[in-house]
């Protein structure tokens, strides 16, 4: 029998063999992975930014043009679930590939859609197809890179999703400036054919995945066990919420800001998305926030931030919208960093699913919100849209405020315990 030092040798030597900084098939790795997250970004919001031209051609409403963007995030959050355990049986790296290779087919059928319909058919099966993408990625950093070097690699698959999602939008906003709505997304389709080439050229062989069964018992008893726990349904709440707001507001934006008082040309609608910036600053400094205010108090200031940018928004003058945007970016992407970083410390096990049912409620929320906040908006303006986001500002500062009050009910009630 093997000594307790051989196997912890044998442990050693398997866990040198992941990536790290330096090392042969890391940077490999990082850039496959970037390109990966920049692909499916861009093509996941394509359409946010060609709301109202999408409208003028179809002669539809607001509410109506944006279930361009809602059927694509609400598809992505059915079937993030599902998509995560099928890559537990065929593979983090199969399953990234056949993602991109079809999210991409769709996008290059999607400026083609003869009408509204075709339009939000083919974005929803672009919207499930990019399921597989985000869970599956972060469990094959998980396997392959080495622990010190993880926060990096994630970084980084993040930055590409956050300037995917910007440049996917600034992209289409000039060019459907130039040529069209259709060559907008052509264009973004084009892009995103590059990058999953480059990520299927780059991406290195899996070498500590090992296949799993698909037991659908197992994982449904983990899902419940998740929907129980009070702390991670509250997670998931505020993820869902604040994502409304973000939802809401970059749903709309572009309608107020095409009409006057601002009358702005659709290139440089496309550009304020440029505001993203802010939110991968504000993300990063989540964490510092949470050392010196705890999560509640990171919590609440991401609100205020949020709820101060909503009302400045409602101003007419363009530098003051501008600065309210930069303020609900900021406050939005701070807000999502506490909550999602919250659910992999809380929960203990099953922490894959645990991910996925928060990036659930959290496009959830995003095609709640991009509905609601056109319905809104076609209702009562763009204060009806504030309005919107602002009782969902408020849902997240009751919830915090319930949480706050269950942990000193908790606090009080073990002492007793001990007592007796």
């Amino acid at each position: 029998m093997p000594s307790a030092s051989t196997k912890a040798a044998a442990t050693s030597t398997v866990a040198d063999t992941r990536l790290a900084p330096g090392a042969p098939g890391h940077r490999r790795m990082s850039f496959a992975l970037f390109a990966a997250g920049l692909a499916a970004f861009a093509l996941l919001y394509s359409t946010q930014a060609l709301l109202p031209a999408i409208s003028a051609e179809f002669g539809a409403t607001a509410s109506a043009a944006s279930w361009t963007v809602s059927a694509a995030t609400g598809a992505l959050a059915l079937l993030v679930l599902p998509m995560s355990a099928l890559s537990e049986r065929f593979g983090r790296r199969t399953m990234m590939t056949a993602s991109l290779a079809v999210a991409v087919a769709v996008g290059l059928l999607v400026p083609f859609a003869p009408s509204l319909e075709w339009l939000v058919a083919l974005r929803a099966v672009q919207g499930a197809a990019l399921a597989g993408l985000p869970a599956s990625a972060m469990a094959f950093l998980a396997e392959e890179v080495r622990p010190k070097a993880l926060i990096a690699a994630i970084g980084l698959f993040v930055a590409g999703n956050s300037i995917g999602g910007m440049s996917g939008r600034i992209v289409t906003g000039w060019v459907a400036q130039m040529w069209g709505w259709r060559a907008g997304l052509l264009a973004v389709g084009l892009m995103a054919v590059a990058c999953a080439v480059a990520f299927r050229v780059l991406i290195p062989k899996a070498r500590h995945f090992t296949p799993g069964s698909l037991n659908p018992k197992a994982l449904a008893a983990t899902v419940r066990t998740h929907l129980a726990d009070p702390l991670l349904m509250r997670l998931y709440a505020i993820g869902a919420l604040f994502m409304t707001v973000f939802g809401a507001v970059y749903t709309v934006i572009g309608y107020r800001l095409v009409e006057a008082p601002f009358s702005l040309p659709q290139g440089v609608i496309g550009s304020v998305f440029l505001v993203y910036l802010v939110g991968t600053v504000s993300s990063a400094a989540a964490g510092k926030l949470v050392g010196r205010l705890g999560r509640r108090g990171a919590l609440y200031l991401a609100v205020g931030t949020t709820a101060a940018g909503l009302l400045l928004s409602l101003s007419d003058a363009l530098a003051a919208v501008l600065l309210g945007l930069v303020l609900i970016t900021a406050g939005f992407f701070a807000g999502h960093a506490v909550a999602s970083s919250s659910v992999s410390r809380t929960a203990t096990t099953g922490r894959a699913q645990a991910s996925a049912l928060y990036q659930s409620a959290y496009y959830i929320g995003s095609s709640v919100g991009g509905t609601l906040g056109a319905i809104a908006f076609h209702s009562g303006g763009w204060a009806g849209t504030v309005l919107l986001g602002l009782v969902a500002v408020l849902g997240v500062v009751s919830i915090t405020l319930y949480g706050s009050h269950s942990a000193r009910v908790q606090a009080r009630r073990i002492p007793l315990r001990t007592a007796h």
